[in-house]
């Protein structure tokens, strides 16, 4: 079972994860969207596309931009549609 934890709150919890280049990506049902809150902030990878990302709002601590998706991603990374990774300090185990 993998797990993203930060500020001591599990995130994300799923045993159906994708990996790619070494990073785990969660389905967006496996994410509790109370710890999420939108973020204007995007970057474009040149083979999985444009990400969008997420602040990871815990107990009043905000972690700007600590979770990332691909809501259209180029063909060579569908399996990531609607999922999210995490990075800035988030725990991934799994």
């Amino acid at each position: 079972m993998a797990r993203a934890i930060w500020n001591g709150a599990v995130i994300a919890e799923s045993e159906a994860v994708e990996r790619v280049e070494g990073t785990l990506y969660f389905p967006r049902a496996a994410v509790k969207p109370e710890f999420l809150r939108d973020s204007s902030h995007t970057t474009v990878c040149g083979w999985k596309g444009t990400a969008r990302y997420h602040d990871i709002v815990v107990d009043g601590r905000v972690n700007a931009g600590a979770a990332w998706y691909y809501p259209d991603p180029k063909p060579a990374a569908a399996n990531i549609r609607d999922h999210l990774a995490f990075w800035r300090g988030v725990t991934v185990e799994g």
